[in-house]
């Protein structure tokens, strides 16, 4: 297993998953998405190789940013491009979870990438086995 943490998240590797969670902790604002997307290449690179997807659970946050929403877009399309085909979301104890998952659409619709939305990480991670196995 493969991770890398910084601030308000964590992503690790699982086979041919990445999980990656975004927490309370502190806002995820355009510093911690410059770091973020910084940690993803360094995962996306390691993923390249076979088609992979993305496991993400949000807990707790609030809305991001338009610095961070535009670094997320940017993140996402590099991603694609190297091999991601997927993407769930799971959002958990957020009081902007409509407003949130507004923004998560338009930044994987600019994409073109599948996603989904779910409220919890077993139905999640069936789904995303569905394009990946």
């Amino acid at each position: 297993m493969q991770y890398s943490t910084h601030g308000s998240y964590r992503i690790e590797q699982q086979n041919n998953i990445l999980l990656i969670d975004i927490d309370e902790q502190s806002t995820f604002n355009d510093v911690v998405s410059e770091q973020y997307h910084k940690d993803i290449k360094i995962m996306t690179q390691k993923m390249r190789n076979n088609p992979w997807a993305s496991l993400i659970t949000l807990k707790g946050i609030g809305v991001f940013t338009p610095d961070a929403e535009e670094n997320l877009i940017e993140t996402t399309h590099y991603r694609v491009e190297n091999g991601m085909i997927a993407i769930a979301v799971v959002i958990i104890d957020s009081t902007y979870a409509d407003t949130l998952q507004l923004q998560l659409q338009r930044i994987y619709q600019s994409s073109s990438v599948q996603f989904n939305f779910f409220s919890d990480t077993k139905h999640a991670k069936y789904w995303l086995d569905s394009f990946i196995n």
